[in-house]
């Protein structure tokens, strides 16, 4: 995790460097969002040391499309007709779905999954208003990303460099990772500029099913008559939130 912070926060500040700062109506956002994203991987150490990551993880994604949909129409007026709001249903009852497909959920710490699913959501709704203001998504997203510094400079500070230890192929696999997140959060903070956010978050989580998919291909595992059931309760949500956003 360390090393993934070290690389997103170094590309945060080469997205600035090239793009330049957002506007400073969205400043209040960017710190807010740096400092949720920090909670949040503090959080996600926390889930994975209290169950696997089959277990908890997606717990933790399936509870955030509706926390997102709640929050998008509390604070920024996105409220939601039938059809979407079944939608977003349907794609977090899928997501727990597969996730119930092995018999997980057995030997899990519940809340340590649900808190981290509320963070995810709090994030997003947080990046998705601070975007709309920032007027430079590119500069919104690098600034927010600059504060993953702070954990590494942290553990520097109290001269616990030995946490960086580690070969080779570990770095460049941790750092590929961290790319590779920056990435994909870097898309959903550009959708969400003209998108509705519960709509861009249940989309987002669609990805459990290309997972499921790519494990029958590459892992030859299973897929059990639950787990198709469950690919398709989520492909018709994410029909139902594309057509109504």
């Amino acid at each position: 995790m360390l090393v993934m912070n070290v690389t997103v926060g170094i590309a945060g500040i080469l997205m600035i460097a090239i793009a330049g700062l957002p506007s400073p109506a969205s400043a209040g956002y960017v710190i807010a969002s740096g400092l949720i994203h920090l909670a949040y991987n503090a959080l996600l150490v926390g889930m994975y040391r209290s169950g696997d990551l089959g277990e908890t993880y997606p717990v933790a994604r399936g509870s955030s499309p509706a926390l997102v949909a709640l929050g998008a129409s509390l604070f920024a007026g996105e409220w939601m007709n039938a059809i979407a709001a079944a939608g977003i249903g349907l794609v977090c009852i899928g997501i727990f779905m597969l996730a119930a497909a092995k018999g997980r959920f057995r030997h899990m710490d519940l809340p340590w999954a649900l808190t981290t699913g509320l963070s995810i959501a709090t994030y997003t709704v947080v990046a998705g208003i601070g975007v709309r203001a920032s007027g430079n998504w590119v500069g919104y997203t690098g600034s927010m990303f600059v504060f993953f510094l702070a954990v590494p400079l942290w553990h520097l500070a109290r001269r616990r460099s030995t946490a960086l230890t580690m070969t080779l192929p570990q770095a460049g696999m941790a750092a590929a990772g961290g790319l590779i997140s920056l990435a994909a959060y870097g898309a959903i903070i550009w959708a969400m500029q003209s998108s509705h956010m519960g709509a861009v978050s249940a989309l987002r989580e669609t990805s459990v099913v290309f997972a499921a998919l790519l494990g029958v291909v590459f892992l030859k595992e299973r897929m059990s008559a639950q787990r198709i059931v469950a690919c398709c309760i989520i492909a018709v949500g994410a029909a139902c939130v594309g057509l109504k956003f």
